[in-house]
């Protein structure tokens, strides 16, 4: 009997410590030692031009520039945000190409790194900013040794493709509702968790424009990653409805496919915010196993986690 009991303890404890380390086993049964190959770069119509053999630049005003990745097979775009005293570069990329000289060839203002969150996908590898900006949030800052900041495995992702976690050297700090001045323009700093917990889209208020990161852009979102948390992604879906205005233009950082930036309205918002509700209200089904797929439109899918593993408490709820 004792041994008995002995067994289902120890069976107990190896599935917790399986649990705990599932994002890091499914992981490893995908991950690469390099970044996968490039695409055949194609015919992105005629608002949209190539800068070289891998960006595209696409001017969504003229003080507005989304620099894409097409033949990079996630599809990132990156924003370029231009205002008279200076301009911040809202992600990076992977870092396949340097994307410095793409941003200054757009403007001749200074240029502040502000990544919209820390997955690999976005920071820009090995590639050195002048100046860096980061969200201003008490589990980052907490850890940070003066301005000095090194990222974890669970916020960067980087062994999926061969990167290594980076240490990054912080010019700026931004809380969650600060305006961002760039001379005659300013930029809102909204918190939109969900996908991370150091998730920030951008608000121009005066332009009706909202750079949305991962939190939000067509085709399959990620809500079951290390740092992923459906009560999070519920706040951060009633902050943006809050924040933005029928009409805005919402460009988010990856895209199904050509042409040019993705783009999406209020409605998409709506539709993820009343999905995720009724995932919480156990009135959403989803098909697989894992990670369990959501339908939020036609256009656009959530991805998460069984609904055991689902955690609806938010990382900062007041925020």
């Amino acid at each position: 009997m004792k041994k008995t009991a002995l067994v289902i303890v120890l069976i107990a404890v190896i599935a917790f410590l399986l649990i705990g380390e599932r994002h890091r086993i499914i992981f490893s049964f995908s991950s690469s030692d390099s970044p996968p190959e490039l695409l055949d770069a194609v015919d992105e119509g005629p608002s949209v031009r190539w800068h070289d053999d891998y960006y595209i630049v696409q001017a969504i005003d003229s003080k507005t520039f989304a620099i894409g990745e097409p033949r990079y097979n996630q599809q990132n775009v990156n924003y370029l945000i231009v205002g008279s005293e200076r301009a911040i570069l809202f992600d990076a990329g992977f870092g396949y190409r340097d994307i410095r000289p793409v941003a200054s060839a757009l403007t001749d203002r200074p240029i502040t790194f502000l990544p919209s969150h820390f997955h690999y996908d976005h920071v820009g590898n090995g590639i050195s900013f002048d100046r860096l900006a980061v969200v201003d949030l008490p589990h980052i800052r907490e850890r940070a040794v003066g301005n000095e900041l090194r990222l974890t495995w669970e916020e960067h992702l980087g062994s999926f493709e061969g990167y290594d976690v980076p240490t990054w050297t912080v010019h700026e700090w931004l809380a969650p509702g600060e305006m961002i001045q760039l001379g005659d323009r300013e930029l809102r700093v909204l918190f939109t968790p969900g996908h991370t917990d150091d998730s920030v889209s951008l608000l121009d208020e005066a332009s009706s424009y909202l750079f949305s990161g991962d939190f939000i852009y067509p085709g399959p979102l990620y809500g079951f990653l290390p740092t992923s948390n459906m009560g999070s992604y519920l706040q951060g879906t009633n902050t943006v409805i809050a924040a933005i205005v029928p009409g805005t233009r919402i460009f988010g950082a990856h895209r199904s496919g050509p042409p040019g930036a993705p783009e999406q309205t209020v409605s998409d918002v709506r539709d993820l915010r009343k999905l995720i509700a009724a995932m919480k209200a156990g009135e959403a089904e989803g098909e697989g196993i894992y990670p369990v797929t959501y339908i939020v439109n036609p256009a656009m899918q959530l991805l998460a986690e069984p609904a055991w593993f689902q955690d609806w408490d938010a990382t900062y709820p007041d925020l």
